[in-house]
């Protein structure tokens, strides 16, 4: 794996239990890491909707899903304006509720990731005597003609923190909501 991210234990026992690509030659590889404030049950409702991703992904206007959110089911993605494509057909590949591991593969679309497969785990952990969530996202795609195999991980890395980015942020902002939410009316 590469990316320039350095893994705790506990990062590194996930992704060699969670995140293994089997990259072919021409394609890249790589594990990105983020810690969020908020509870286990909170990140995964986000990241678990496979028919919904544009509640946490920036990038993302418009989402319709063909099949019943099982696996197998394939979605069409329309991408906001400012990135080298506009739509991307994905399909589920991996859904486990009780691992929290969701795993996906672009099989169509007007962009340059060919055979790009994802998997993002989510783990609870607590940060600063809180509930928190570990969230872990791998990938592996082809390096497209005229590019290096840096460049191409480093354009997918920046989309994947962006994307955990805002998972963090709407995450968070659901946990401090949920604290300051009334119990039982009172």
């Amino acid at each position: 794996m590469n990316g320039g991210d350095a893994y705790g234990v506990m990062e590194a026992q996930y992704i060699r239990r969670h995140h293994r690509h089997e990259p072919r030659e021409n394609q890249c590889t790589s594990a990105l890491v983020k810690h969020i404030r908020a509870p286990v049950h909170l990140v995964w409702s986000l990241v678990r909707r496979f028919d919904q991703p544009q509640k946490y992904k920036p990038f993302v206007s418009r989402c319709v899903v063909n099949g019943d959110l099982g696996i197998g089911s394939v979605r069409e993605v329309n991408v906001k304006s400012g990135l080298p494509a506009t739509t991307s057909t994905e399909r589920l590949e991996l859904l486990d509720d009780d691992e929290h591991i969701l795993g996906i593969k672009i099989v169509g679309g007007d962009h340059r990731l060919k055979n790009y497969s994802s998997i993002m785990t989510v783990h609870p952990e607590i940060i600063d005597g809180r509930p928190g969530t570990l969230v872990i996202e791998s990938f592996v795609v082809d390096v497209p003609e005229g590019n290096t195999n840096d460049e191409t991980c480093y354009f997918v890395q920046a989309l994947i923190r962006c994307n955990l980015k805002s998972l963090s942020d709407v995450s968070e902002r659901m946990a401090v909501q949920d604290r300051t939410e009334p119990i039982n009316g009172y």
